[in-house]
C-alpha cells in the first residue's frame, strides 16, 4: 500500500479554490485568474485535443460504433482510479479533509451524494444530445455577474460564429434543434458543477465520484438494453492491442480530462470552461485542418474563427487581468 501523505506537507495535486474571504461569493465578480486556474484551463484543453485524437481512432480508425460503451468504460476507469486513490490516501473528497484521515469506512455520506444529483442529472442530459447559453444559466443558477469586456468577448465570439457559418444559412430545423439542445444541456451542466462545487464542500475529485456513482449504473443499464455491450462483445477488433491500448489511453484521458473540466469550473466559472472549449475546437479544427485537410478554403470561415478565437483570447486576457 502507498504511504500516507501528511496533510501537513500540502496537496500535490489541486481540488478546489479556497474559499474568499467575506462577501456573498455568488455574486463575486472581476475575480483575476490565479496562476493554478491558468494551469487548470491549459490542462484541460490539452487533454481535450488528446482524447479527441484517441476517441477518432476509436470511431474511425477501428470503426468502433458505440460511442456510449466508451463513455461508460472511461466512467468505470475513472471512479476505479478515484476509489484507489481515495484508499490509498492519495487523495481527498472534501475541500479541507486530512488526506490521511481514518474516514476509510465512508467515502463520501449517502447525503452528500444526493445533493449532487443535480449535476448527474444534467450530466446525463449533456451527454444525450455554448457561452452566451452558459452564462444565462450560471446567472440564474448561482446568481453570477460579469463585467461588461466579459460580455463584449462573449458577444464577439457569437458574432465570429455567424460569419464563420455566413455562407451556410440553409434551413434544418431539426439540425438547428440538435444544436440548441446540445447549447442548454452543456450550460446546465457547466453551471450545475460551478453550483454544486460551492455548495457541497466537495472539491474535484469528490464531485468526479458523486457524478460517476449516479451516472454509472444508468449509463450501464441503458447501453445493456440498447445491445450495444453484446455487440461490443462481438466486436472483431475487442482483444486487438492496438485497439485495447487506444481504449485504454482514452480512458486514463477521460479521466484527467473530467479532472480538468471539475477544476477549471470550480476554480475559474463555467463561462471560462465554456471559453477553454471554444479554444479547443478552434485548435482542434487547425491541427485538423493541417493536418487532414479536406476542407475547402473559405475566407468567410477564416474570419469568422479568427474573430472566435480573438473573443476567447480578449476573455482570458480580462480574467488574468480581473476585469
Amino acid at each position: 500500500m502507498a504511504p500516507s501523505v501528511p496533510a501537513a506537507k500540502g496537496m500535490l495535486l489541486p481540488v478546489s479554490d479556497p474559499p474568499r474571504g467575506g462577501g456573498d461569493e455568488s455574486l463575486y465578480k472581476g475575480s483575476a485568474m490565479t496562476k493554478r486556474g491558468a494551469y487548470a484551463a491549459l490542462a484541460y484543453m490539452t487533454c481535450a485535443v488528446l482524447l479527441v485524437m484517441f476517441n477518432k481512432a476509436a470511431l474511425s480508425s477501428y470503426n468502433f460504433p458505440f460511442a456510449n460503451v466508451i463513455t461508460l468504460f472511461q466512467m468505470i476507469c475513472s471512479t476505479a482510479i478515484l476509489y484507489v486513490m481515495k484508499r490509498w490516501k492519495i487523495i481527498s473528497f472534501t475541500v479541507g479533509e486530512p488526506w490521511a484521515s481514518d474516514n476509510s469506512g465512508s467515502l463520501v455520506p449517502f447525503g452528500t451524494i444526493l445533493q449532487t444529483l443535480p449535476l448527474s442529472l444534467s450530466y446525463l442530459l449533456y451527454m444525450a444530445h455554448n457561452s452566451r447559453f452558459t452564462m444565462t444559466m450560471e446567472y440564474l443558477l448561482t446568481r453570477q455577474k460579469y463585467s461588461s469586456p466579459i460580455f463584449g468577448s462573449v458577444a464577439l465570439i457569437v458574432f465570429g460564429a455567424f460569419i464563420a457559418g455566413a455562407r451556410d444559412l440553409s434551413f434544418d430545423a431539426y439540425g438547428y434543434a440538435i444544436v440548441f439542445v446540445a447549447n442548454i444541456t452543456t450550460a446546465i451542466y457547466l453551471a450545475t458543477i460551478s453550483r454544486i462545487g460551492k455548495s457541497s464542500g466537495l472539491n474535484s475529485f469528490g464531485l468526479m465520484w458523486c457524478n460517476g456513482l449516479v451516472c454509472g449504473p444508468i449509463l450501464l443499464f441503458w447501453t445493456f438494453i440498447r445491445g450495444d455491450l453484446e455487440s461490443t462483445i462481438n466486436f472483431p477488433y475487442l482483444y486487438s492491442p492496438g485497439f485495447q491500448m487506444v481504449m485504454l489511453s482514452s480512458c486514463i484521458m477521460a479521466f484527467f480530462l473530467n479532472y480538468s473540466i471539475f477544476l477549471n469550473t470550480t476554480l475559474n466559472s463555467a463561462v471560462t470552461q465554456t471559453m477553454c472549449g471554444n479554444l479547443k475546437d478552434l485548435f482542434t479544427v487547425g491541427i485538423g485542418w493541417i493536418l487532414f485537410g479536406g476542407l475547402p478554403f473559405d475566407l468567410l470561415n477564416v474570419i469568422g474563427q479568427g474573430l472566435g478565437f480573438l473573443g476567447s483570447g480578449l476573455y482570458a486576457y480580462c480574467k488574468i487581468k480581473g476585469k
